[in-house]
């Protein structure tokens, strides 16, 4: 069975391009475009990860970052974003991401990559 990997992401060509990655990977694959979107579908629904952009609408990574503590929602979090800073890397972590990188960085196989080692794939 497919490992299932939500995407939370709102700039959308992004997270198109995401999602066709991951799909072409093997992956079963949902997007949301932004943070209320993300916990609305943790709470219906089970993930094997959740990649999530910190800055977001409605609520941001570090709001969905708390929330998913308080709810005690059982999901790996890599976050994904354009923010490069060593204080929002460590703020994410110490909110429970297992890992962080800056998309301007990093190429979406790169991205691939890290899934399938935090996912066991």
């Amino acid at each position: 069975m497919a490992k299932k990997i939500l995407v939370a992401e709102d700039e959308k060509p992004m997270a198109r391009a995401l999602e066709l990655k991951l799909n072409n990977s093997g992956f079963e694959t949902t997007v949301v475009h932004d943070g209320d979107q993300a916990i609305k579908a943790l709470l219906k629904e089970k993930y094997d990860l959740l990649l999530l952009d910190l800055i977001m609408p409605v609520k941001d990574g570090f709001v969905v970052l708390e929330e998913i503590k308080k709810e005690k929602i059982s999901v790996p979090v890599i976050v994904s974003t354009n923010l490069s800073q060593d204080e929002d890397a460590k703020k994410a972590k110490d909110l429970g991401a297992v890992d962080y990188f800056v998309k301007s960085d990093t190429s979406i196989s790169k991205v691939v990559e890290y899934i399938k080692r935090v996912v066991g794939v």
